[in-house]
């Protein structure tokens, strides 16, 4: 089986900013108590792949996770694609320097963990970033296609969630304490941290400005895009009756507005799919200026999700069909 396109940014709720606001407030905290204690030594290149049991879990992954993305290989020694598949898995987090760490965990050992993950067989990768674990491939994979999903997996730990992985030095002795990197404050860390702020407090208009001042020196600042979509969602829908909203528009197909409301409801909902089929055959049923609203709502709600999630390049080739 080749590897599964790995995409984390579909979340299409207030989860995906609080989370990774979240992870970011651990990871400074982790930083923290390890200069409390006198920490803030590199760990050893033998460090970043562990022998993982039940027992070791909670701190070995989950923990570790809210500092370093946790890539978690699931083997057994029986298992003859595993025998291939670990051995380059060991090498890249070496290579990798410190971008993440490899977990090794031998299911015959370890039923539990097994069943939890939900593993049908194995070899069996999976990421655990900030606490949340993350189907990465199952089956023998080429070492390009490891080498891709690794990128796209530590680039997300860090824009999304702040993880800048852990400080390697080939000087150090295995089993010392870890300690995250530190990355030097960017210069809309005060902003973004407002804007997390306003969201929690339920300030969904605050969160929106905070967000609008970031992309107006940097229009390009993901973080700050990512976190307006889903703002601005999250507003519009805000005092909307579901029930009432839903019944227009199925009494009105071809409404645009009633259309937009309900795919904005659908969104906010988790049912990505159905907000964008109801859009873009709304496309096929209007024109003119009701037309070009759907299509504008349409590319909002695809900020909202993330380009890279193939719901995402689905729905555009299919409103690129509908408009032409």
């Amino acid at each position: 089986m080749q590897p599964r396109n790995m995409s984390m940014s579909g979340v299409v709720d207030l989860a995906a900013v609080k989370a990774a606001q979240e992870a970011k407030a651990k990871a400074e905290q982790a930083r923290a108590e390890a200069a409390r204690k006198g920490g803030g030594g590199a760990v050893s290149p033998a460090d970043l792949v562990i022998d993982v049991d039940e027992a070791g879990f909670e701190q070995d992954v989950l923990q570790r996770s809210a500092e370093v993305p946790v890539v978690i290989d699931f083997w057994a020694e029986w298992c003859q694609p595993c025998k291939q598949l670990s051995p380059v898995l060991e090498r890249l987090a070496v290579e990798y320097n410190g971008r993440f760490v490899l977990a090794k965990i031998d299911v015959d050992a370890n039923q539990m963990l097994m069943q939890q993950f939900g593993i049908q067989g194995i070899p069996a990768v999976f990421a655990v970033v900030a606490g949340q674990a993350l189907p990465l491939f199952q089956g023998a994979a080429g070492e390009a296609q490891i080498r891709e999903t690794l990128d796209q997996l530590v680039t997300v730990a860090e824009q999304r969630f702040g993880l800048t992985g852990l400080t390697v030095d080939p000087e150090a002795e295995p089993g010392g304490q870890a300690a995250p990197a530190q990355a030097p404050a960017g210069p809309y860390d005060a902003l973004l941290n407002a804007a997390a702020q306003a969201l929690d407090a339920g300030d969904l208009g605050g969160a929106v400005q905070a967000y609008k001042n970031v992309l107006a020196d940097d229009p390009g600042n993901p973080e700050a895009k990512l976190g307006l979509a889903q703002a601005e969602l999250l507003q519009r829908v805000q005092g909307l009756d579901p029930q009432r909203v839903r019944k227009e528009a199925a009494e009105k197909p071809a409404d645009a507005q009633a259309q937009i409301a309900a795919a904005d409801l659908d969104l906010v909902g988790g049912h990505v799919e159905d907000a964008f089929g109801r859009l873009i055959d709304t496309v096929r049923r209007t024109a003119g200026e009701d037309r070009d609203a759907v299509r504008l709502r349409l590319l909002e709600l695809f900020e909202v999700v993330g380009a890279d999630d193939p719901r995402v390049t689905a729905a555009r080739r299919a409103l690129a069909r509908a408009l032409f």
